[in-house]
């Protein structure tokens, strides 16, 4: 017998919509942003260097869609493929050691530089995923080993583990006793990071294809 429409069941309808389409939307639409920004400020950046190649008959500036995104796309490619050359090398680390050494400008160079090196360098430090007893009681936290050695702070025995929040792209640091952290040795540290920053929702995948929670029951 067909249930009898209600208004619950409509707002159950309505939920499970959302909760289909809001990722999409969000992701398109950051997409849409990213690429909307990065369009607006070149046609500018390169009036002012060389105006006649962006001006059209009636002077004004043109603005052709896309084109600012494959190019800012392409640059970076390009530096990439050429950064494993020695003489690159070399300028790069000229250009760091000026900027390391600049007052001001050091904090947020050295800040931002480390924090992209963290998840996509050679020196990544989110690759060591670990369970950390933080709060000193039989409660977990899903986190990542930054340093394994804090003496330099006058701790013994103790490492910084990185606790990503959920929902957020924020995180806490805490210094805690190597005895207060399990590795953990059966998903990777990106599924691990998935995991904690969806707020535990996300399936997490063995390396073998087994759902972890289902094949551990």
């Amino acid at each position: 017998m067909q249930q009898p429409f209600t208004y619950k069941r409509l707002l159950q309808y309505f939920l499970q919509g959302l909760l289909i389409l809001a990722p999409i939307a969000i992701t398109f639409w950051t997409i849409a942003a990213v690429f909307g920004f990065i369009d607006g400020i070149l046609p500018n950046l390169i009036h002012s260097i060389v105006p006649r190649i962006m001006e059209d008959a009636q002077g004004n500036i043109k603005r052709i869609p896309g084109v600012g995104f494959v190019l800012v796309i392409s640059l970076v490619l390009l530096v990439g493929y050429v950064s494993s050359s020695y003489i690159f090398t070399k300028i790069v680390e000229v250009f760091d050691g000026v900027l390391e050494k600049t007052p001001g400008i050091k904090f947020v160079y050295s800040t931002l530089k480390d924090f992209f090196e963290a998840f996509a360098g050679e020196k990544k430090k989110f690759t060591n995923n670990v369970l950390a007893n933080v709060d000193d009681n039989d409660v977990w936290r899903i986190g990542f080993i930054t340093q394994d050695d804090m003496r330099e702070f006058g701790f013994k025995d103790y490492v910084a583990v990185y606790i990503p929040m959920a929902y957020s792209v924020a995180g806490n640091l805490y210094i805690i006793p190597k005895s207060r952290v399990k590795p953990i040795t059966n998903i990777s540290a990106a599924q691990s990071m998935k995991f904690a920053v969806s707020g535990g929702v996300t399936q997490v995948i063995e390396p073998s294809g087994k759902d972890v929670f289902t094949h551990t029951k």
